[in-house]
């Protein structure tokens, strides 16, 4: 597809989204999701990017407003009311993040007294860490984009309370460990095991938001030091090889989002190693996703934004090579990051193969994607026009499609 034609399909896409979850109706309340919402924040900003239209920076806007005030706040079927921060109103709106944000799940969260159900738990509400980091991505973008640096500042606000809730010590164990799924109200754990990758995806998201800037306000790059360091520990001896094309999407974009950070970092952080780190493990994930032929079967058994999110990512490992200094090594010193970028490379076709798949409107009409509408099309959106959520300024650049 020319440039021309893949901004008609996003604009297509997403103008399907705005009405489907009620961004502008009068007559229905929204539907809002942070995942998606995320992404979706991200898919607008690109749009006003290529065309110049301010409408699309409003509906960006719109969104991050809806999502403080809807998911920032407490669930109407609740018997608590008002921000999850606890805050009273007029400083609620003041940091609308400050109490972190609902992930938008159908179902009431699991009350202390009720016993963990595994299935229902994936339907029910509460807060989720990688979430929660997508989101601060967002508003980094629109801050840059709109130079509004309150943006900016909610997303850090947001990570210093991500951080208090999801990390912990142990009871007489000064080692930290972090919660894949908290509670509305961030005051317990709803499923105490720790995501693979949250921690990387936490370290890296921190780093982006103490990025510099051109942002007028208050000095932000000694800001979340503490979470750094806690994330840095946490990262420390650990795989991230996964065979799921949602992880590998997302372990090929933080490699992206950290490599154009390197030059920045601080000496005393071993930024090149991890950079090196997450791309070998990708690398093995994808030979062994690869393998696995999940390709090749029917659009019914299929699950379009998990492969989506892995196109994404191989869209960030083409334009990586650009980014890379010469002669980083390898933590094992047998290679180099440019020669494992290199290799990266033999599947990035997969990309337009996965997009082709989902773009013909017979597989939009199983039930698989039906039943995840939302997602799959900001998604879709996504992997079709990535460079606006892959960059950390919102800047149009050499990696611009």
């Amino acid at each position: 597809m020319d440039t021309a034609s893949i901004t008609t399909a996003v604009i297509r896409l997403m103008t399907e989204f705005a009405e489907r979850t009620a961004l502008y109706a009068s007559d229905r309340p929204p539907v809002r999701y942070l995942w998606t919402d995320a992404f979706a924040v991200c898919n607008f900003l690109e749009l006003f990017l290529r065309t110049g239209d301010s409408h699309f920076k409003d509906a960006a806007l719109r969104l991050v407003d809806q999502v403080h005030h809807i998911l920032g706040r407490h669930r109407l079927d609740d018997n608590r009311h008002g921000w999850i921060s606890g805050l009273n109103e007029a400083e609620g709106e003041r940091h609308p993040t400050a109490g972190g944000l609902r992930i938008g799940k159908q179902y009431q969260e699991r009350a202390p007294q009720q016993p963990y159900d595994q299935v229902l738990e994936w339907e029910r509400d509460g807060q989720y860490y990688h979430y929660l980091t997508k989101w601060m991505h967002a508003l980094n973008l629109v801050a840059r984009i709109t130079e509004k640096p309150h943006y900016l500042d909610w997303a850090i606000e947001l990570a210093a309370a991500a951080h208090a809730g999801f990390v912990s010590s142990s009871a007489g164990n000064s080692s930290k460990r972090m919660f894949w799924k908290m509670s509305i109200d961030l005051s317990r754990p709803q499923v105490p095991a720790m995501g693979q990758h949250d921690p990387l995806d936490g370290l890296i998201t921190c780093l982006e938001l103490r990025s510099p800037t051109s942002l007028p306000g208050k000095e932000r790059s000694e800001s979340l030091r503490k979470e750094i360091s806690d994330l840095t520990a946490l990262c420390r001896n650990r795989s991230w090889v996964t065979d799921d094309p949602l992880g590998l999407g997302g372990l090929l974009c933080e490699a992206f989002r950290l490599a154009q950070m390197l030059p920045g970092t601080d000496p005393a952080f071993a930024g090149p190693v991890l950079l090196a780190e997450i791309m070998q493990d990708s690398l093995d994930g994808l030979s062994a996703y690869e393998a696995s032929d999940s390709l090749r079967i029917g659009a019914e058994r299929r699950l379009a934004f998990r492969e989506l999110g892995l196109a994404i990512g191989l869209e960030a490992a083409r334009i990586l090579a650009g980014l890379l200094p010469e002669g980083l090594p390898l933590p094992d010193s047998k290679s180099s990051v440019p020669a494992i970028s290199d290799r990266l490379q033999a599947y990035v076709p997969l990309r337009n193969e996965i997009n082709s798949f989902w773009l013909d409107p017979a597989n939009r009409q199983v039930s698989n994607w039906l039943q995840h509408r939302e997602i799959n099309t900001v998604m879709l959106a996504t992997s079709l026009a990535p460079a606006c959520f892959l960059s950390l300024t919102g800047k149009r650049s050499s990696f611009a499609a």
